[in-house]
């Protein structure tokens, strides 16, 4: 080989040793460039592998449940069911026949068949992995899920999601509020206002796994764990709640009124015990509502007489309150206008002012306003009751009052109860100072709050004195003239006498502004009726207060019947329930019960229970062929009423459901409660159907629909003595 070819081989060779070089410098480089920059062309390759290699599950949380006082659930979240049908044609589990599968799902779903087939039809021509079948087939319950399953209809499958659901139905729905169903936005309510205890946030599981998807080993979890919503533990008993919506939708029913409201409250504490409005809705079909307004709390309106319970508080604790000090009734001339008795201001003649007070006599008040408290006082004790201001209550919405103060005349008319608007939660909490004693106590819902990831009482309510405007012997002492207007045969509260118990109240006539020009509506049943009542007098447990609004009475109906039918039947129901009896006496803070009290029977055995109870007269329902009672409805200490169902649950491994036809809504609840089941209430009045067929196996937490209606006739005595009158219309003239 010659010396220049060796020489240009050896050039070569350079060449190529250098060109390696460089790309091999190159890529080193590049490596090194990598590795230090961790990126390619703007891409970030540790968030790629991550991605890539990561896997990362979220873990859903749980809104707040809202309770009542005893723990009975209100509001809370609980999986829901969307159908998907799968019309993917590579899947063997695919709908193959639209037109029968529609057949038998429409029943369920309640949809129309030819509906259902052309979704069906059109998905399959389009060809669609899978549909969803709209209306109907979304919010599916547990047991709608397991009705459907039961048909074993190709194709047909669900997807799991939760949602907001609401147990009781038309139940304190002002109060509770809603949400929309999948939770993503709370709409009024508590829902509302306590969005931000009561909402979630969701948690995830995070880890390293192969291209397979399985996690590697020895390789640490991230776990972000869920947050729960605090759970809301309200002051609502619902054993008194129930029998006031009941109640409400039978007057409803019967009498139209524009609107309705209603609160029970404890006189000791400020704890509402029970809050209703007509029109209401159920919150699991919000949909359909047509009243968003809360009147306890959102509405101010002339309150009528009731508001004479606190002038004549304020003249009693001023000292100008002579009881028997007679007074010409009729008329009164106050600058040029003249005050006018309900009676066509024809008046009683020359009677006392404990008359004027059982008769609700405008004159008596009217004096007692300018002449005797004069309107300086009066107006100072009517901000002691706290009329003008809110009461802060731990609801939304509260309305504002509007005290007329201008003229010598507003006095006079506000002490009656006309041209001044108040709230009916107002009125709730000046009365607590007449049942307590003195003492006014601040009116509250939420009992308490509790974080359910650690248990802890996050806030705790505890009864609140916001005044004392007058001391506890005037407090006594309206009491016993309130109790005069229900007992008296001059008194306008006839209708509110409930036998055995020390009733005290006072009833109230209101006038409404005409919307369509000055003055107001006239008419029979053109006026705002409500009753405020207090019991035992001697030594309250209870407030209630009714308000009806232009109800649809007969020509020979007083106001007061809508209004004493509620009033009269949860007063009752309550008294009963809170074991007072008809027979009870004061004795300081106790009460001599002298009435039956269910004993304890659980672990008794079973057979020898009911025949003591069924002796008493009582209808006792065994749930289970059990031996032993493991559980009871009433539970021990509960006033009986005769003939009351008496619920016990054995040591039965199955539970046969029973015949429900003509139940009561209460008993209804009482095996709702006895056997957690999810009760969906349709209608009011009594069981006319039930989803699950008598005898049918049931299980814990089984989802069941009842259907109520009312009997044809309502049970109830409407008519009124002919000497009860409407006491506060038309009542101020021009002379």
């Amino acid at each position: 080989m010659g010396t220049a070819k060796l020489n240009k081989m050896n050039i070569r060779a350079v060449v190529l040793l250098i060109v390696f070089l460089l790309l091999f410098s190159l890529l080193v480089g590049r490596v090194g460039y990598i590795q230090f920059n961790k990126t390619v062309n703007g891409q970030e390759l540790e968030g790629i592998a991550e991605d890539r290699w990561t896997r990362k599950y979220p873990v859903e949380g749980k809104r707040g449940t809202i309770f009542d006082r005893f723990g009975d659930v209100l509001a809370e979240e609980i999986p829901s069911y969307t159908l998907v049908a799968i019309l993917d044609k590579n899947s063997r589990n695919r709908v193959e026949d639209p037109k029968l599968t529609a057949e038998k799902l429409a029943p369920v779903v309640q949809r129309n068949v030819e509906d259902i087939e052309r979704i069906l039809s059109t998905g399959l021509a389009d060809g669609r992995f899978q549909v969803e079948l709209g209306v109907g087939t979304k919010n599916l319950s547990l047991e709608t899920k397991r009705e459907i399953e039961e048909l074993q209809l190709k194709g047909i499958t669900f997807r799991k999601e939760p949602r907001r659901y609401y147990p009781k139905q038309t139940f304190a729905s002002h109060v509770i509020g809603y949400t929309e169903r999948d939770m993503s936005r709370a709409r009024m309510g508590l829902e509302s206002s306590l969005n931000e205890y009561l909402d979630k946030e969701d948690g995830f599981i995070q880890y390293l796994s192969d291209r397979k998807g399985i996690k590697l080993p020895n390789i640490e979890e991230v776990i972000e764990t869920p947050q729960n919503g605090f759970d809301v533990f309200l002051t609502i008993d619902s054993n008194i709640q129930m029998a006031l919506e009941q109640i409400m939708s039978q007057v409803e029913e019967r009498y139209e009124p524009e609107r309705m409201m209603a609160i029970v409250a404890d006189p000791k504490t400020g704890a509402i015990l029970a809050m209703s409005n007509r029109p209401s809705f159920n919150p699991n079909f919000y949909e359909e509502i047509t009243n968003y307004t809360n009147f306890t709390i959102s509405s101010r309106f002339e309150p009528g007489s009731t508001m004479k319970m606190y002038t004549l508080a304020a003249a009693i604790e001023e000292g100008v309150y002579e009881g028997s000090e007679l007074y010409q009734s009729g008329s009164y001339q106050i600058g040029g206008r003249r005050v006018r008795d309900h009676n066509q201001g024809l008046g009683w003649g020359k009677i006392p002012f404990d008359e004027g007070f059982q008769r609700s006599s405008n004159v008596a008040y009217s004096i007692l306003a300018l002449e005797k408290l004069g309107p300086d006082r009066l107006y100072y004790y009517l901000d002691r009751f706290g009329f003008r201001a809110s009461t802060g209550i731990d609801l939304p919405n509260e309305a504002s009052s509007l005290i007329a103060d201008s003229y010598r005349i507003d006095a006079a008319t506000t002490a009656f109860g006309q041209g001044s608007a108040i709230t009916p939660i107002q009125q709730i909490q000046a009365a607590t100072a007449i049942a307590n004693g003195g003492k006014m106590m601040k009116p509250y819902i939420i009992d308490r709050m509790v974080n359910p990831n650690t248990g802890e009482v996050v806030t705790k309510t505890e009864p609140t004195i916001v005044g004392e405007p007058i001391s506890s012997t005037t407090a006594k002492r309206v009491l016993e003239l309130m109790e005069s207007v229900v007992t008296s045969p001059a008194g306008t509260g006839k209708p509110y006498y409930i036998e055995g118990f020390e009733i005290a109240g006072k009833t109230g006539t209101a006038e409404i502004s005409n919307p369509n020009g000055p003055g107001y509506l006239s008419g029979h049943g053109q006026y705002i009726y409500s009753f405020m009542g207090v019991a035992p007098r001697s030594n309250p447990q209870l407030i209630v207060y009714v308000a009806v609004d232009r109800p649809k009475i007969e020509i020979y109906e007083q106001g007061s019947a809508p209004v004493s039918q509620i009033f009269t039947s949860v007063m009752k129901h309550s008294l009963q329930y809170l074991n007072i009896s008809p027979n009870a006496r004061a004795t300081g803070t106790q009460f001599i019960d002298e009435g039956s009290l269910i004993e304890d029977y659980v672990d008794e055995t079973t057979l020898s229970a009911k025949a003591e109870l069924e002796n008493l007269g009582l209808d006792v329902h065994v749930m289970g062929t059990g031996n032993k009672i493991v559980a009871q409805v009433p539970r021990k200490g509960t006033m009986l009423l005769p003939g009351e169902k008496i619920l016990f649950k054995t040591n039965s491994t199955t539970f046969p459901m029973p015949n429900i036809t003509n139940w009561s809504l209460r008993d209804v609840m009482k095996l709702a409660d006895l056997l957690e089941l999810n009760a969906n209430i349709i209608g009011t009045g009594f069981v006319r159907e039930q989803s699950i067929l008598p005898a049918t196996e049931i299980e814990i937490g089984d989802y069941i629909v009842i259907e109520l209606t009312l009997p044809n006739q309502m049970d109830v005595d409407v008519s009124l003595p002919v000497e009860e009158e409407e006491e506060d219309t038309k009542i101020i003239t021009m002379d």
